[in-house]
């Protein structure tokens, strides 16, 4: 009789281990199985940049975007394991600070404000100012040039600004809501040249619908040291810098730059140096 006590008892244990062993395995096949524990990474992208973070029907695309899924796939992460953030440039810092993201790779420009409220790693990208033109336009040959031309500016830009206070003070300055508003009228002649950072000139060039079209002045007035953002004093920070290196040294980098910029003929820069800030 007491033999049948314990054995009745041990099968109750056997129960419950075994229920708690299948909630156990359910867990863990939410996670997937990357090295990333099948846990999301959440990642901020800009989502209206061709060539650089779109938001498209078929996804996401652009050379942020790959070089983010490059990141994330070193940090353990599969591409179906990455939640895309929209992040504007004025919510960027904020959204580190709250934990929104895990890390943010949307041309973010390394500037000395910034580095006081987030960490960088990086850069991974050096761009510059510039202007972009119609393909057959002989007239603008040097920043000077563009006195007395309708430069555009975007609303909330300062790049055109730029321009006219240092290098073209007689420069018009034509406000347009958005690039792609710019470029119907660089397209239709209503504006003369459309200013901001060379690789955003690129990815809107780089457009099927504007190939051959437009091209850039290579004029490099600034520098933009593309950094990806992290909470400050975050550890992601030295491992994004290892799979940065990692993606220029085995030929990444390089194809993804090709493939988002190609068609603009983007003379873009070699990848920097990890830590290399130009100023």
């Amino acid at each position: 009789m007491k033999l049948r006590k314990v054995t009745a008892a041990s099968a109750t244990v056997l129960a419950l281990a075994l229920t708690a062993t299948a909630c156990g395995g359910d867990d863990g096949g939410d996670g997937g199985s990357g090295s990333g524990g099948g846990k999301k990474i959440t990642v901020g992208i800009k989502f209206d940049q061709p060539g650089l973070g779109q938001k498209t029907p078929q996804g996401y695309s652009g050379f942020d975007v790959d070089v983010a899924t490059y990141v994330a796939k070193k940090l353990g992460y599969d591409a179906d394991q990455i939640e895309w953030k929209e992040s504007k440039s004025a919510d960027r810092e904020t959204m580190l600070q709250r934990g929104d993201v895990d890390f943010i790779a949307a041309t973010y420009s390394i500037t000395p404000e910034r580095q006081q409220k987030v960490d960088f790693a990086g850069p991974y990208l050096l761009a510059h100012q510039d202007v972009l033109i119609r393909a057959d336009d002989t007239s603008i040959k040097s920043p000077a040039d563009l006195n007395n031309k309708k430069l555009c500016s975007v609303a909330g830009s300062t790049s055109a600004q730029n321009v006219k206070d240092k290098l073209a003070p007689k420069a018009d300055l034509q406000t347009y809501p958005t690039y792609s508003a710019c470029l119907s009228g660089l397209q239709n002649k209503a504006i003369d040249a459309l200013t901001t950072d060379d690789s955003i000139l690129a990815g809107y060039a780089a457009q099927s619908q504007f190939k051959g079209k437009f091209k850039l002045g290579g004029f490099k007035m600034t520098n933009e040291n593309y950094g990806i953002g992290v909470k400050k004093g975050s550890d992601l920070k030295d491992k994004i810098n290892k799979a940065l290196g990692d993606m220029v040294a085995d030929g990444s980098w390089e194809k993804a730059v090709k493939k988002n910029f190609g068609p603009a003929n983007y003379q873009y820069e070699q990848a920097p140096k990890i830590g290399d800030i130009k100023s």
